[in-house]
């Protein structure tokens, strides 16, 4: 097999926002920088973030509010949030000229709504650096050897040739969205170096639900909503705020953020969701509401009411649930009839079928066990000059621009620390 003669400093592996931070990082500190590519393009993945508008980081800078985002591990983010956190993040787009505005939730968008200029940020930042990219890398993994008692890596195995190097950041992201190049060969060659991989899961994933009529909600997207997950008959976890319906289930924020909980429970037993359509009101109130209502058309169809209590697009839904004949006059509407819609509409109950899996997973939960790596310097513990950033680490968060911080945030580190120890 032949060799690449040259010895570059710092060798990236993988070209998304973390592997585009860490190889500008070490290149704008001194180092030679390779970045490995597999894809014909930088950033594939990074440019459907967002819906497209790239969702670049998240307006909590607070670094210990964000690191309770993450849970238990989100101690982890510490050190490089301290570095490089959101107002970093902000600042350094901005001094590019990539201007940016904070939207509900503290969710950070360039103002153009364009994630492509976030790309052209990074591709610019590369050039201004000289590092040099190859794109189409066939990567087969690492050849290993030993210093001075140490495990280190000697060099990439491409497909008929080898990258040499003095340190090496893996940066291949997750198994999410694979049609963007992320399926999870970074996990192989981790393992191939020594280090454990702890449980890998689709995360902040649409949720597939097995009733029926959940397709003719279609499109609908329900704000200041509330869901609970419910297994054996035991509340397990809630969410609220903005959902949609899909024509095979639920999608929205609250439903990606609680979509990794879903999936562990599915794992012990059945799963059920329960939708609070009115949580503003408790159940005696809304009974309040809808007998006001009630006396007010009593000479109208029940069919006819529901558009005033409900999005039309849940009427037909509510109005065979309910069991109320829809010719019905809202005079003829018993007292128990009234009472079950009022529980219906507080606690309408779906099965969950699965998830829709990493296909349209935002994000892939586990990863590289974090004990295994430097919180400060994302520096292997095992593999003397191996770094580690961005989704291949055991972190994953919410939604609303947490996970692409963590790449900013863990591939700034790498480089930083990757350049500094050869320079």
């Amino acid at each position: 097999m032949d060799s690449i003669k040259e010895k570059y400093d710092v060798v990236v592996i993988g070209g998304g926002p973390s592997g585009m931070m860490a190889a500008g990082r070490a290149a704008e500190l001194g180092a030679r920088v390779m970045l490995l590519e597999k894809n014909e393009t930088l950033g594939k993945k990074l440019l459907i973030t967002g819906k497209g508008r790239c969702n670049i980081t998240q307006a909590e800078f607070d670094d210990r509010e964000m690191v309770k985002k993450f849970g238990a591990r989100g101690k982890f983010l510490f050190s490089s949030l301290a570095a490089f956190g959101p107002e970093e993040v902000i600042r350094f787009f901005e001094d590019r000229k990539v201007e940016t505005k904070i939207e509900r939730g503290g969710r950070v968008f360039p103002v153009s709504d364009k994630a492509y200029d976030v790309l052209q940020v990074m591709k610019r930042y590369l050039e201004k650096n000289k590092v040099e990219v190859r794109y189409g890398a066939e990567i087969q993994g690492f050849e290993l050897g030993e210093a001075s008692s140490e495990k280190r890596i000697k060099s990439v195995r491409l497909k008929g040739e080898n990258v040499k190097g003095d340190k090496f950041i893996l940066c291949t992201g997750g198994k999410s969205y694979p049609a963007t190049g992320s399926t999870g060969d970074g996990y192989r060659w981790a393992e191939d170096c020594g280090h454990t991989i702890a449980n890998l899961a689709p995360a902040l994933v649409p949720i597939k639900i097995k009733e029926a009529w959940i397709k003719e909600a279609q499109g609908l997207s329900l704000k200041n909503i509330e869901i609970k997950l419910f297994q054996n008959g035991k509340k397990q976890d809630s969410r609220f705020g903005e959902m949609l319906f899909t024509h095979f289930g639920l999608s929205g924020p609250i439903v990606l953020d609680i979509s990794k909980k879903i999936g562990e429970l599915m794992e012990k037993d059945e799963v059920q969701i329960s939708l609070d359509l009115k949580p503003a009101l408790s159940h005696e109130q809304l009974d309040e509401r809808i007998k006001r209502d009630f006396k007010e058309n009593i000479n109208k169809d029940f069919i006819n009411y529901l558009p005033e209590l409900l999005p039309q697009k849940m009427v037909t839904a509510i109005l065979h649930l309910s069991g109320i004949p829809e010719r019905n006059k809202i005079n003829f509407v018993t007292k128990e009839q009234r009472k079950f819609l009022v529980n219906l509409l507080k606690d309408l109950r779906l099965t969950v079928e699965g998830t829709t899996g990493y296909n349209q997973a935002i994000v892939t939960s586990g990863g590289v066990n974090l004990r295994e790596v430097d919180s400060k310097t994302m520096r292997s513990r095992l593999v003397g000059n191996l770094f580690f950033a961005g989704e291949i680490l055991d972190l994953d968060g919410p939604t609303g621009g947490y996970n692409l911080q963590v790449c900013w945030s863990t591939g700034y580190a790498a480089g930083t620390y990757a350049a500094e120890e050869i320079l």
